[in-house]
């Protein structure tokens, strides 16, 4: 799956997702209180979620590779530290920051292990990923069926490489990547907003994205209509309450 040019609509749909009253809350709970501790956000997207470290007083790099994605963070967050890193290689020393987060991000890497033992390597402390269990994928799994068209195949990783998208499978992955790890769920409701949703969707943010950019005309149209129907079911108050589900796994380092 390619993130080339999304940043715009990432930033536009899933950034509140991915940073906001979900695991973005989640995980600063876990890691306490900031104490002008050091932390570096890997996979940052927008930087949405490094911005709210930023404000809870965290002393914050944030690591994104995607040159669009660096685009729409600076335009919405001017002036806090975001550098061209990506896993699994990070040019930062051992034991570099306090804290590492990778949030939604293990679960797009090419070597899920390689990274995961990347991250460990860097932190001081304390490291916490996360990954879906459950998502909005599901909703354009169902647009896809009302609509009469055939899903994508899917490209997953290697079998070799890959894991079972529970809390269970990330955990067997962390450990396998050298991780001692503490894994738990967490599942909360997100009120999206359709408008949201489908620009992710016409922005080629993720799978969803990725599969309607290979859409004729004909299927985009009968992939749109599908969409406002189940909006149209399913919507509450002009929003469209979905059912999230994160696995969160933490790696006590220090």
């Amino acid at each position: 799956m390619s993130w080339t040019g999304t940043g715009e609509a990432f930033a536009a749909s899933y950034a509140a997702l991915c940073a906001g009253t979900g695991t973005g809350e989640r995980l600063r709970e876990i890691a306490g209180p900031a104490h002008s501790r050091t932390l570096l956000d890997v996979g940052a997207g927008d930087g949405t979620l490094a911005v709210a470290w930023m404000d809870a007083g965290w002393r914050v790099t944030a690591a994104e590779p995607e040159p669009s994605m660096r685009e729409a963070a600076r335009a919405r967050h001017p002036g806090f530290r975001l550098v061209d890193e990506a896993l699994p290689h990070l040019s930062f020393g051992d034991r570099a920051f306090d804290v590492l987060t990778a949030n939604f991000v293990l679960n797009h890497v090419p070597d899920p292990r390689a990274a995961a033992a990347e991250l460990r390597r860097v932190a001081r402390e304390l490291v916490i990923v996360t990954t879906w269990s459950a998502s909005p994928t599901a909703l354009w799994g169902d647009v896809i069926e009302r609509a009469g068209l055939t899903p994508a195949s899917g490209t997953r990783l290697p079998a070799e490489k890959d894991f079972e998208r529970t809390a269970d499978g990330l955990a067997a992955m962390l450990i396998d990547a050298g991780w001692n790890p503490e894994v738990a769920e967490l599942t909360w409701t997100w009120d999206a907003e359709p408008d949201a949703l489908w620009r992710s969707v016409a922005g080629g943010v993720a799978g969803a994205g990725a599969y309607y950019a290979t859409l004729s005309d004909a299927h985009r149209a009968r992939f749109r209509a599908a969409f406002e129907e189940l909006v149209d079911e399913r919507g509450e108050g002009g929003r469209m309450p979905m059912t999230q589900t994160a696995a969160i796994a933490v790696e006590r380092v220090g």
